[in-house]
């Protein structure tokens, strides 16, 4: 059943890319470009625009709920290449879940006057339990609810870019306060995660009416309307607030930005929407990883435990996300878990474009802009990735552990569980 208009369409790309991440990783991109916050925004935002196209092209072709594991497949096969990057996108949704949960600690606790790590480590939790107890109980209430939250949050944000616009120091963001100009890429990658989300559009392709039209404009105005949100928000932010005073407080950075405009109540009033918005968020990654985990398990590339349902819920699903998501998120930084995510997205992201790139004729695709969206996507990574062995040697080990787990997991399990690799039902 087509239900689901071009406004809705733009609704889910705009709500899967301002959820937490906004929120998360904005002090980060302030440490490293400095003034120059905005471009590396403008910089990410390139990068997830020229995929989008690549998505859209793929999503008009094939119209499924399985969106990026059904590219991926269709491009590859499913053979050992695309199982493990299948896998991969199931453990990054994982790392973005623990990245809105310390988010949402970090906001958590600007209501605390007693700030202790006890206290972090029960707001994440709280921040991953709670929503799945939700997707359990209720899944229809993840659905209802984050229309609303979408909204708010997304006023609440244009509210502090249009009153703070006013306040807005332009020396602080001339070019001799920029980062270099590694720095600023770097800071584009590092932040990357913030427009993870534009790629559930494919996943509701099914449900949009005229797909031809409503499809590639969905991806377009999503992914465009919020790297203007994130420019203007960044402009704000750096200009409005000193750069030492957003760096003390870089795990809640935008909620200082309504501060010289809006005083306290701005302030609390960011930190409300935070706390919301990474809540939504978590809610809605839990119940999309789920799922997927559900969808990849059909398809014969996870055990058949994924499978197991209750109500149209897959529970198992939803536990194993839970587990993974509280352990990670209670195990490392916030910084450390912005650039895991930044990077697995950038590896589904390229492969994807590859993916695209492949199946070109047959989607009807302009291979110039493919070629330079995989280029883009791939240096993009090979940047974050040199940037953070000099900086935090700890993340690239986790990110390429989780890489090598995929890999082996899905050699093992179809060589030694199914006794064969990937022959879609065992």
């Amino acid at each position: 059943m087509k239900n689901i208009s071009l406004l809705g369409a733009v609704s889910i790309g705009i709500g899967g890319m301002v959820g937490g991440g906004i929120f998360a990783v904005l002090g980060d991109a302030v440490s490293l470009a400095h003034g120059a916050t905005p471009i590396a925004f403008l910089v990410a935002g390139v990068i997830a625009f020229l995929t989008a196209y690549s998505y859209a092209k793929l999503t008009i072709t094939f119209q499924s709920r399985g969106g990026t594991v059904t590219f991926i497949d269709k491009a590859f096969g499913q053979n050992l290449l695309s199982g493990s990057v299948n896998l991969m996108l199931w453990l990054s949704y994982i790392v973005t879940i623990s990245l809105y949960a310390v988010a949402f600690a970090s906001y958590g606790a600007t209501f605390f006057s007693n700030k202790t790590q006890l206290l972090n480590h029960i707001l994440i939790s709280i921040a991953i339990i709670l929503p799945a107890i939700i997707n359990i109980i209720s899944a229809s209430f993840v659905g209802k609810s984050e229309s609303i939250i979408v909204a708010i949050k997304i006023i609440l944000l244009i509210v502090v870019i249009i009153s703070g616009v006013f306040f807005v120091d332009t020396s602080r963001l001339s070019p001799t306060n920029y980062g270099s100009s590694f720095s600023i890429i770097s800071a584009g990658m590092i932040i990357f995660v913030a427009y993870e989300g534009f790629e559930l559009i494919a996943n509701a392709s099914e449900r949009i009416t005229d797909p031809l039209k409503n499809i590639p404009r969905a991806f377009y105005l999503s992914v465009g309307i919020v790297i203007a949100l994130y420019i203007l928000i960044s402009i704000v932010t750096v200009g409005t607030v000193d750069e030492k005073a957003l760096l003390q407080a870089k795990d809640y950075a935008l909620a200082l930005a309504a501060k010289p405009a809006l005083g306290q109540i701005g302030f609390s009033l960011v930190a409300v929407a935070a706390l919301l918005s990474t809540f939504s968020a978590i809610n809605a990654t839990i119940f999309g990883n789920a799922r997927l985990g559900y969808i990849i398990a059909r398809d014969g590339e996870l055990p058949t435990l994924f499978e197991y349902e209750k109500g149209k819920i897959p529970i198992m699903g939803v536990f194993l996300t839970v587990v993974c998501s509280l352990t990670l998120a209670n195990s490392i930084n916030l910084n450390q878990i912005a650039i895991i995510a930044s990077a697995g997205f950038l590896l589904i992201f390229f492969i994807v474009n590859i993916s695209a790139l492949k199946l070109a004729n047959k989607i009807g695709a302009n291979k110039l802009i493919l070629v330079t969206s995989s280029v883009l996507s791939l240096a993009a990574l090979i940047t974050l990735m040199t940037k953070t062995y000099n900086t935090d040697i700890k993340a690239i080990i986790i990110f390429i552990a989780f890489m090598i787990i995929s890999f082996l997991f899905e050699l093992f399990y179809g060589r030694i569980i199914r006794g064969h690799l990937f022959q879609t039902r065992y």
